[in-house]
Formats: structure tokens, sequence, C-alpha cells
């Protein structure tokens, strides 16, 4: 019985196109820090969403929180997920 090839080299292209790609982007990504007054401030958010515009500065500073356990049964073992987030829009008229 003969393979047919011809379906074959259709799908190694695609998924050889995306693990190109994906080789692409992951060579392009620098690698980070971690800073620890970062991470302290984000420690100290309450949860919510917040914004604020400071009136000496053309500005908008906001910040996020959301934190949550998730157990399996009631005391079964859990996750808990801590999403914290600070950003700032500055604009100005040049």
């Amino acid at each position: 019985m003969a393979l047919p090839l011809a379906p074959l080299a259709v799908v190694a292209a695609k998924y050889g196109a995306v693990a190109l790609a994906g080789y692409t982007l992951a060579r392009q990504i620098k690698r980070g820090r971690v800073d620890q007054r970062h991470e302290d401030a984000l420690d100290d958010l309450e949860e919510g969403f917040f914004a604020h515009r400071p009136n000496d500065r053309d500005q908008v500073n906001g910040a996020a929180r959301f934190r949550r356990v998730i157990r399996l049964g009631v005391n079964g073992p859990g996750i808990e997920f801590d999403a914290s987030a600070l950003g700032r829009l500055k604009m100005r008229r040049v």
C-alpha cells in the first residue's frame, strides 16, 4: 500500500513553520531580573482596581491586584493565585 506523502508534507510544513516562529520568538526575548523593591511594592497592594491622577503631573497611575485560593474539596490541596500590576501613563505636549 502506497503512503500518500503530499498530505504529510503539508502537515510537516505547518508544524515546522510554527516551530520556527516559536524558536525565533524565544531568541528575541531577553532575560529579565527580579527587583526586590518592585516585589515589595506589588505585595503591598490592596486587592481591587485603583486609578489616581496627581494634580502636579500629567500622568495617570493605576494598580490592580487579584488574589484567590482555590481548593479541591473542603480540606483538600489548594492553589493560591496572586496577580498584581502597577502601571503609569504619561502624556505631555511637545
